[in-house]
């Protein structure tokens, strides 16, 4: 048997008659292609289509995950390239980054770096101190070959759909550039309105007035401030955005009269804001944007819960997401109420909810999305996107949800090769899952079949407008 850095049977059930069913079940959906609805890749990286400059840039640099944990055990980071436009001695980094490579045993990052190592670069030993420019000298080479190109990546990983993350600022130009370029892949943008919804962003009004020019409305003025929102969704509409996003620390709604709303919004653009009306603008945008939502089709996803840059001296020396996120308790029941009240029996309407408090799975957002038919539940998210994390969900939600309100999987990544790793290990837990079920007889094993389908292909087509 050849060498391998993972097993095989990795994730699956342990008694027999399960790992079986899990087999089959995988076989089925392994090759299915990768629909990648949310995500944070660079639209630039497949508009220039240029290679990735070295395997520290690649593999260190972008990802959170990586970094976050490493810092933990006291690496800086400055020696790993952090907030460095261009790092300095990647070399360097990877070396530290292969030396400290046990810190990520047991944990999803684990699971995705070495599928990246063994599918795309052959390595069968293992990363460490030992290894460490046995693997940067290969990464590095095969970098600058033609296979390892973003688009011929994008290719090779069967990628279907795969959509960005932009501010409604954003120029799209490399939105633009790939369509231009004749190549056929989807590659779409997702609207992300934090920065003119959210009056604690820095350069708020600033990026309220860009926005104003960008669509020739008087953003000076409640009604030209909508009006500018709804002619930057059509822009991205027209480039293929199909998703909204919204990154608030809270699930908080509201629903104010136009003329409260209004006044709100004057002192929220005055800067003269406190903390509670801040978060009570930020309520009202969420309610605003499934108006929006509901008028032009584009499907709603909220990200509550995390407590957005924790470590201040990070956060001053770095700038935004940099690691120091972390999750917080979040309340959903009473927080979407105003929104529901409005909204929530809308079936044309779809809003998708994230979760990072685990403890609102089987007692809210289940409940909420089997019942209300605007809601649909997004699979685990950032810290919880984990094979533990994946698990709970399904065994917290599908009791009260079912799975046909849940949307599938997504990778929520800016590590672009980690995409075929995190959608193989969501597609081993759905078979896993599914197959305990087959195992105590609570399903059939065709319908599990069917299910395994549609987790991993249909229900995000559809949740997405796909």
């Amino acid at each position: 048997m050849k060498a391998m850095l993972l097993h095989e049977d990795r994730l699956f059930p342990s008694e027999a008659g399960a790992l079986k069913t899990a087999r089959a079940l995988y076989a089925e959906i392994e090759n299915l292609p990768i629909i990648s609805p949310h995500g944070h890749t660079n639209a630039g990286w497949f508009a220039n289509n240029g290679p990735f400059p070295d395997p520290a840039t690649l593999f260190v640099q972008p990802d959170h995950y990586v970094f976050r944990m490493l810092y933990s055990q006291g690496v800086s980071l400055d020696d790993l390239g952090i907030g460095q436009q261009k790092i300095e001695d990647p070399r360097k980094v990877w070396r530290i980054f292969a030396s400290n490579y046990y810190l990520f045993r047991g944990t999803p990052s684990r699971l995705w770096l070495d599928y990246s190592f063994q599918e795309l670069f052959g390595f069968e030993l293992r990363l460490s101190e030992k290894t460490a420019d046995l693997y940067y000298d290969t990464i590095a080479e095969k970098l600058q070959t033609p296979e390892f190109l973003p688009r011929a990546l994008y290719e090779r990983f069967n990628i279907e759909v795969l959509s960005t993350t932009d501010s409604p600022t954003d120029s799209l130009s490399d939105h633009k550039a790939i369509r231009a370029s004749g190549w056929k892949a989807r590659i779409l943008p997702a609207f992300r309105p934090d920065s003119v919804v959210d009056p604690e962003f820095v350069g708020f009004a600033g990026l309220i007035a860009k926005m104003g020019e960008q669509t020739g409305e008087d953003t000076s003025t409640w009604i030209g401030y909508l009006n500018a929102l709804r002619k930057a969704r059509a822009r991205f509409r027209e480039i293929g955005c199909t998703s909204t996003d919204h990154g608030h620390p809270t699930a908080q709604t509201a629903d104010l009269p136009a003329a409260e709303a209004a006044a709100l919004f004057s002192k929220a653009l005055s800067g003269k804001t406190s903390a509670a009306e801040n978060e009570l603008f930020r309520a009202q945008m969420l309610t605003e944007m499934a108006q929006m939502s509901l008028e032009d089709g584009l499907t709603m996803q909220i990200h509550p819960g995390s407590v957005r840059n924790h470590n201040r001296k990070v956060f001053e020396h770095y700038g935004r997401d940099m690691g120091a996120d972390i999750p917080a308790p979040t309340n959903f029941v009473n927080a979407l109420r105003p929104l529901l009240d409005r909204f929530g029996n809308e079936s044309k309407l779809t809003i998708i909810l994230f979760m990072l408090d685990e403890s609102t799975i089987s007692r809210e957002l289940a409940p909420l999305a089997g019942h209300y038919p605007c809601l649909r539940l997004g699979p685990p998210w950032w810290f919880h996107d984990s094979p533990e994390g994946m698990m709970r969900f399904r065994q917290q939600a599908t009791e009260t949800a079912g799975f046909y309100n849940t949307v599938g999987f997504n990778d929520d990544t800016r590590a672009f090769l980690s995409i075929p790793a995190r959608h193989d290990v969501a597609r081993r837990i759905d078979c896993a899952f599914l197959a305990n079920l087959v195992a105590q007889h609570r399903l059939e094993e065709d319908e599990a079949f069917e299910v395994a389908h549609e987790l991993t292909y249909s229900l995000v087509k559809k949740a997405y407008k796909l």
